[in-house]
Parts: C-alpha cells; sequence; structure tokens
C-alpha cells in the first residue's frame, strides 16, 4: 500500500494535461470511487481515534494534525448516505485534499490504483444513476467497472457550509452598474450553479446556467446564428467536466472568431499554480478559486465593467 501513496504523492507534483488522473478507491458500500489527483496533497494512514469536534455535522470523524496543522476529516461513507468507515476495526485511509483554497482530509475504506482517463471519456450519469444526487460523473476501469465520481463540492456545502452572500462589510460591492447583464455559467455540479447563481441574483445579473461544456457551445452556436452574442456579458466556468473539461471549453470557443471576445472566467476549485497556467495558455481571461462571493461579484464586476 505504501507504493500506491508515494505514486500519489509524485503524480500529484506533475503538470496538467488534457486528461484526468484519478486515484479509485472504495467507500463502505465496496463500490469503486474516483478523484482528481492533482486535488491531492498527500494520501495517510487513518489514526484508529480522532479528535472530536462537539457540535459538528454527523460526517466529521474528527481532526487531526497534518504538517503542524489541524486539518477536519470528513467520513466519505457518511457524507453520501453510507454507513461509516469504522477505523478502529479496520486499517482505513485519509485522502488529504485542497478543495477551495482549503486543506480538507477524506476517510476512505482502501484506495485501489491510478488511472489515466481523457475528459471526453468521463460521461454524466445516466439512468438510475441520475437518481444519485451526489454523482456527478462517470468513468470505466480497465475491466469495465464503473468509477463514481462524487461531487465533493455538494459534500463541503452539506457537511460544512459554503458562503453565498455577499459581505454585509462590503456593501458597494453590491453598489457597481452591471445590474441587468447576462452571464453564461457551466458548471457540472448543481450546488456549484446554485452558489454562484445565487451571488449574480444578489448583482442583478441573469444567469443562463448550463451543466456540460459542449451544450454551453451548442447554446453559444446559436448565439453566433442569430447574431446575439452581445447579449452574453461573460462566461464563467468549472474546470472539470464530463464530456469536456473547461480548459478545451475555454481553447474552442477562443478559437472561434465569433465568440473569441467573450470574456472567460475559469472558476474552480483546483487552485493550485499549474492550473492557472494552463488557464492562461488555453487563452482564459480570469482564474478564481472557489468560492469566495465577495471575490467573485469584484471580478464580475470588473469584467462587465471592462470597455
Amino acid at each position: 500500500m505504501s507504493s500506491i501513496i508515494d505514486e500519489v504523492s509524485q503524480r500529484a507534483n506533475l503538470a496538467l494535461s488534457n486528461q484526468m488522473e484519478m486515484l479509485t478507491f472504495y467507500l463502505s458500500d465496496d463500490q469503486l470511487y474516483g478523484i482528481n489527483v492533482f486535488k491531492i496533497i498527500e494520501m495517510v494512514e487513518s489514526p484508529r481515534t480522532f479528535s472530536r469536534v462537539p457540535m459538528s455535522h454527523p460526517s466529521i470523524k474528527g481532526v487531526i494534525d497534518f504538517r503542524g496543522k489541524p486539518i477536519t476529516v470528513i467520513d466519505l461513507s457518511m457524507a453520501i448516505e453510507l454507513e461509516p468507515i469504522n477505523t478502529e476495526q479496520d486499517i482505513s485511509y485519509i485522502i488529504i485534499c485542497e478543495y477551495n483554497s482549503m486543506i480538507h482530509g477524506f476517510l476512505v475504506k482502501r484506495p485501489e490504483q491510478l488511472l489515466t482517463r481523457g475528459w471526453e471519456e468521463i460521461k454524466r450519469p445516466t439512468g438510475l444513476l441520475t437518481m444519485s444526487s451526489s454523482l456527478v460523473a462517470i468513468a470505466y476501469g480497465p475491466d469495465g467497472e464503473a468509477i463514481q465520481l462524487l461531487d465533493i463540492e455538494k459534500v463541503l456545502a452539506e457537511v460544512l457550509g459554503m458562503e453565498h452572500k455577499v459581505s454585509a462589510d462590503n456593501p458597494e460591492l453590491l453598489a457597481q452598474s452591471v445590474a441587468g447583464s447576462t452571464v453564461l455559467v457551466v458548471d457540472d455540479s448543481r450546488t456549484a450553479r446554485s452558489l454562484i447563481c445565487m451571488v449574480l441574483d444578489q448583482m442583478g445579473i441573469t444567469a443562463v446556467a448550463l451543466d456540460s461544456a459542449p451544450k454551453a457551445l451548442s447554446y453559444l452556436g446559436k448565439l453566433v446564428e442569430t447574431d446575439d452574442v452581445a447579449s452574453i456579458g461573460m462566461v464563467i466556468s468549472d474546470v472539470e467536466m464530463p464530456d469536456m473539461d473547461g480548459f478545451t471549453f475555454t481553447r474552442k470557443l477562443k478559437a472561434d472568431p465569433a465568440l473569441a471576445g467573450l470574456h472567460v472566467m475559469l472558476h474552480t476549485s483546483m487552485s493550485n499554480p499549474s492550473n492557472k497556467q494552463k488557464a492562461d495558455q488555453v487563452g482564459a481571461d480570469d482564474f478564481l478559486s472557489k468560492f469566495s462571493p465577495d471575490e467573485l461579484v469584484r471580478r464580475v464586476t470588473a469584467a462587465l465593467s471592462r470597455e
């Protein structure tokens, strides 16, 4: 098991490509799940017991020390309404990740392997799988076994809470003359779309929210046909999305002369510097880590106020 832990640490520092490298793992239901390696800082064996956090969400296992700092550990099985992982009885592991510029620990039963898949190989759930509100995408292992990709943003919002209101200390942020604008929001996470749209609504901005990059390109194509691209003030897109990732989406958009003038902000929970570099390479106009309502207001206001 130490070999896969070491390999995760090495691969998490690699440069980005147009593929998703994922760590697959099992939860308490013995189903296979996956997480993007580029969100992983380290993977460690779980302690048998934890320091509990009083009055915390039931899914919060407790707190551990990581490199001299306390981090919250979430039992990912409990967070998606499965049986909890028994750390006192079985050896289990903590995947330490950076999401939304914060470090979190996710307790899993055991890691399985590292896999690389093109974003076009990662699909939106269909059929009965759509009934799971925690599932955002599906990939497949070498033997055809389904790998479920969870909506971690939804998990974090439900377990830890996520602010969507502009700070009361900064009412001037909403006193800008951008009300009445329309913004295209592209994100496969229902939770992320909802949070972004709530912020835009506070600004008096209309949001057109779509859950995939292909749908967004189709929508923009129709605006090109009707000569109505100017009706969209800017585009806010996630990076990690099934079928087509945000980097590819941005590159395709910027390659179309009719759409190249649109201001594109990549808004992602992958906040490391290599993602910002990749955003610059594909032509994105802005790059913002999720999720800060105040900073989102500032960036959107600046984009819509540009001459």
